[in-house]
């Protein structure tokens, strides 16, 4: 969708149909993960088991790298991809702290005053 007013805002990427699409495999790969036989087999081999999914070799790169921010660029819901952290062993808020480019106790401190400021993630084109 080439109108989506969401693009122009730093940062954002709306999970709307054509993103549900886009990462259907990623997501249903994500879910996989709530079986305890799936997430050993999974933390055992993970190019294996990811070849199991019909994911883009992008999507299956960014699980690898655990590029959270490149998951969700490629159709990856925040809600699903978190189960592939928990696999590892990290809370919601490490990732958010990773996606975010600070660390987990800065990303705790700057959302108990209130998140990240507005100044420069309101729109791109205000940055020009």
């Amino acid at each position: 969708m080439t109108d989506d007013p969401f693009k122009d805002i730093p940062g954002t990427t709306l999970f709307d149909a054509e993103q549900s699409r886009l990462g259907y495999h990623l997501n249903m790969f994500c879910m996989s993960l709530m079986k305890a036989a799936n997430r050993e087999a999974f933390k055992a081999a993970e190019p294996g088991y990811l070849d199991r999914w019909p994911m883009t070799e992008a999507q299956k790169q960014a699980v690898l790298a655990r590029d959270w921010n490149g998951m969700i660029a490629l159709g990856g819901n925040i809600y699903f991809i978190s189960k592939i952290a928990a696999t590892d062993g990290l809370s919601f808020q490490q990732i958010a702290a990773i996606m975010s480019g600070v660390t987990q106790p800065e990303y705790a401190e700057m959302m108990l005053k209130g998140g990240r400021s507005i100044e420069g993630n309101r729109s791109k084109k205000d940055s020009r």
